[in-house]
């Protein structure tokens, strides 16, 4: 097929949605924009953001991948709910360890701002230097867009701990009523079984 087509198939999108994706990957406007020069540089700005946002957080995913390959209690765990290597390859999980600035040795700049806007890390009264991860000893679930970007983080302790679920804030990326966990990994068999059963949890 086309590109247009391709690109639907591939992730899922609208016609619209693939044809707004494809014009912006080659830097065009869709005809219909009507949005004056300033509000067109204002979007792009923002894009710019919300792609550098999705690029922090899947350095932070890709970090908690390899941490949970280093983490005996963690794999027990996913194990005792049966999950298998397979399924946590699939879902891309991943483990935050205990520390409280374990990131620090993720990412050079731990002072960097965009950690706290992209929500992988806090800030306390003290500016930079109280910062420390948000995420500590908790299996790492990442949410991605039906395009397959790390938008945000869903976090669950190992014990009985509180909160049992640790969940990313809405983000410039992250908009929780508007994103559905897994549907990134399930468009394929959407497409092949033409429809899906939307469960809690």
């Amino acid at each position: 097929g086309d590109a247009i087509n391709f690109l639907m198939e591939h992730t899922g999108a609208s016609f619209t949605e693939a044809v707004h994706d494809l014009a912006q990957q080659c830097g065009l406007s869709v005809p219909e924009d009507t949005r004056s020069p300033q509000e067109k540089a204002r979007d792009a700005q923002q894009s710019k953001r919300r792609d550098t946002l999705s690029q922090e957080m899947a350095r932070a995913s890709q970090a908690y991948r390899q941490r949970l390959k280093d983490a005996p209690r963690a794999i027990g765990y996913l194990k005792k709910r049966g999950l298998t290597g397979q399924i946590a390859s699939r879902f891309a999980l991943g483990y935050a360890p205990e520390g409280w600035r374990t990131l620090a040795g993720v990412f050079p700049d731990y002072a960097d701002p965009l950690l706290v806007e992209s929500v992988v890390a806090f800030e306390g009264e003290g500016g930079p230097e109280r910062r420390y991860d948000r995420f500590r000893d908790r299996i790492m679930f990442p949410i991605r867009s039906v395009k397959g970007e790390v938008i945000g983080f869903g976090a669950r302790v190992l014990g009985n701990e509180k909160p049992k679920y640790l969940n990313s804030p809405e983000t410039p990326v992250f908009h929780k009523g508007s994103e559905l966990y897994g549907l990134y990994e399930a468009r394929a068999a959407l497409r092949e079984k033409g429809y899906a059963l939307v469960v809690e949890g």
